[in-house]
C-alpha cells in the first residue's frame, strides 16, 4: 500500500477533479504490475496497473492480489467502471486503502466486488490514504473546495510597497516552489487590485506542470483585457455582478474566459466558495492581496496557509500583511533569506 501511495502522488496536479490513486498487483510477494491515475479523463490506476503486466506474467493475474489506495469505481464516468475490469480479470482478492466518498461510488465498488466473489480487505493505511486526497474528500464531504492561502511578506510584516505596488519579496528558489504549489492545485484566485497592480500571469512557467484555472474577482468588469490573466494561455473565470455564461468547469472548454455572476449582497467569500463547488473546482490557491486573504481568514474558511517571510527585507510604511488567526504551525523551510511557514486551520 505504501507503493500505491507513492505511485498515486505522481498524479498530483493532473487528475483533478478526480482523486490521486495508485494500484499494485502482487503475486506471491512479487509486484508484477503497477500503475496510477495519470490524467483526468484517461485510464484509472487499476486499468494502468493490469495493463502493465508483462505477457510472460499475464497468466498470474487471476492468482494475484490487487492493492489500490482508493475504492475502485463502480460507475460509468469518463471511463468504464474499474470493478468490472477487476472481476473480468479474475483477480481473487483486492486490498483497499480507504472508501471513496463520491456518491456514485461510496461503498458500491466494494459491494460489486463482494457480490462477484472477490475477497475484499479495507482500511489498510487508511489514515495515509485519506490524507493523500484531502482535497477530494473535503469537496465531497463538506461541499466546498480545499483552500490554501499564500502570501509573501517582509521581515517587518509588509506584503506590498506603501503605494500598494508589487514588492519583490521572495527569492528565485522560493518563486520556483510557489510555481510547484500552483501546479498542485486546480485553481488560483486573486482580486481586482492584484490583477491591476501586479498584472500576474498565474501560470506554472517556473515548474513543469499544468496551469491552474485562473479565478479573478472583478465585480464591475473594469479590468482591461490586455492584462496577462486574459491572455488565453489558460482558462480564466471572472467573478462579477454583471454577467455570467458558465455553470461548471467543463464550460471553459467553450468559453476560455468565462464569467460567473455573483450577488451584490451577502458574504463574497461564501458566494465564492459556493460558486466553486458548483463549478466542480476542488482546490484553490488564494494569492490575492491582503484584503482578500484577510476575508478568508476572518470568515474561518481556509485549510492551509503558507507564509513566505524574507527576514532580510524591510519595507517601511508598506501595506501590512494579513493577520493569521486560528492557525497551527506545522513546520518551516528555509531558502537562504526566505522562511516558509506552513499552517493548518485549528478546528474550533
Amino acid at each position: 500500500m505504501y507503493r500505491c501511495l507513492q505511485l498515486a502522488r505522481a498524479g498530483a496536479g493532473w487528475v483533478a477533479p478526480n482523486p490521486m490513486v495508485g494500484a499494485v498487483l502482487v503475486h506471491d510477494g512479487e509486484i508484477i504490475g503497477e500503475g496510477y491515475h495519470r490524467l483526468y479523463g484517461e485510464a484509472h490506476a487499476e486499468v494502468n496497473c493490469i495493463a502493465s503486466v508483462q505477457p510472460a506474467h499475464r497468466h498470474l493475474i487471476s492468482k494475484s492480489v490487487l492493492y489500490v489506495s482508493l475504492e475502485p469505481c463502480a460507475h460509468y464516468g469518463k471511463t468504464p467502471p474499474c470493478t468490472q475490469l477487476i472481476i473480468h480479470s479474475g483477480i481473487p482478492k483486492v486490498v483497499i486503502g480507504c472508501r471513496d466518498p463520491f456518491p456514485e461510488v461510496n461503498g458500491k465498488g466494494i459491494e460489486q466486488l463482494l457480490k462477484a466473489g472477490v475477497s475484499v480487505t479495507t482500511g489498510v493505511l487508511e489514515k495515509e490514504c485519506l490524507e493523500l486526497n484531502t482535497r477530494f474528500f473535503k469537496f465531497h464531504t463538506q461541499q466546498r473546495p480545499y483552500i490554501v492561502l499564500k502570501w509573501a511578506q517582509s521581515g517587518d510584516g509588509a506584503i506590498a510597497m506603501p503605494d500598494a505596488s508589487v514588492a519583490h519579496i521572495s527569492n528565485s528558489f522560493t518563486n520556483r516552489m510557489v510555481h510547484r504549489w500552483r501546479s498542485e492545485e486546480q485553481a488560483i484566485l486573486i482580486g481586482t487590485r492584484t490583477a491591476m497592480l501586479d498584472n500576474p500571469s498565474l501560470t506554472t512557467r517556473l515548474w513543469p506542470g499544468r496551469n491552474p484555472i485562473r479565478l479573478v474577482i472583478d465585480r464591475e468588469l473594469k479590468l482591461p483585457h490586455h492584462l496577462q490573466v486574459f491572455d488565453k494561455t489558460g482558462p480564466t473565470i471572472i467573478f462579477n455582478e454583471i454577467r455570467g455564461n458558465i455553470r461548471n468547469a467543463d464550460d471553459l472548454l467553450v468559453h476560455n474566459n468565462g464569467y460567473y455572476l455573483l450577488n451584490r449582497t451577502g458574504s463574497m467569500v461564501e458566494q465564492l466558495v459556493n460558486a466553486l463547488y458548483q463549478l466542480r473546482i476542488q482546490s484553490v490557491l488564494v494569492e490575492g492581496g491582503a484584503k482578500l486573504l484577510q476575508s478568508f481568514i476572518d470568515e474561518e474558511i481556509w485549510d492551509e496557509a503558507r507564509i513566505i517571510t524574507n527576514d532580510a527585507l524591510t519595507i517601511p510604511g508598506g501595506i501590512a500583511a494579513p493577520t493569521l488567526n486560528n492557525g497551527m504551525l506545522q513546520g518551516e523551510d528555509r531558502f537562504f533569506t526566505d522562511r516558509i511557514s506552513f499552517y493548518i486551520r485549528a478546528k474550533l
